[in-house]
């Protein structure tokens, strides 16, 4: 039997705990993790930083290249948790495409706790003026999205446990 490599796309808007919870995953499960916003291109983060939300035409080539580095690793045999927003069914389309299973984990949070996070967190380039424009973009999991929602509000270990033995136990 072979081994089909897997990808974890931990989502959500900003401040929902993607990159806390993709770390402790990967630590885990001794997969690669990446954080998403490494892929972007540096008038992205200009953007961002500025104040500026993306449109589609700024984020398609940023998904692009998150499919690409999926699909290198899973051709190399590696699985993966990345940590991105992936805020529309589109985006999520568009990653579902690289090599290896995809499956998709929406951490879901109230709009004042993700306020409440984005304003405590330091030396991260997306303002809290962006947080907006972030849940208005985003759409939830599909049912016929592979993938499961989790409540941000529960601590690092047990969403990732939850994910594991909701995730991880299919074939």
């Amino acid at each position: 039997m072979s081994h089909v490599p897997r990808h974890l796309v931990i989502m959500g808007a900003a401040g929902s705990g993607k990159t806390t919870v993709a770390t402790t995953l990967s630590e885990h499960l001794g997969w690669i993790a990446a954080e998403a916003e490494e892929f972007h291109p540096t008038a992205n983060i200009e953007r961002m930083t500025a104040g500026t939300p993306l449109c589609d035409d700024d984020r398609w080539p940023w998904l692009e290249a998150i499919r690409s580095w999926m699909t290198t690793q899973a051709l190399n045999g590696r699985s993966t948790v990345i940590a991105c927003s992936a805020l529309k069914r589109s985006y999520r389309d568009l990653l579902s495409g690289a090599e290896g299973r995809v499956q998709f984990v929406h951490l879901d949070g109230a709009p004042d706790v993700l306020a409440e996070r984005m304003a405590s967190r330091r030396g991260h380039f997306m303002p809290l003026s962006l947080l907006p424009s972030q849940l208005a973009d985003l759409e939830p999991l599909a049912r016929d999205e592979d993938g499961l929602t989790v409540d941000s509000l529960g601590a690092p270990a047990q969403i990732s446990a939850r994910i594991m033995q909701d995730l991880l136990t299919d074939p």
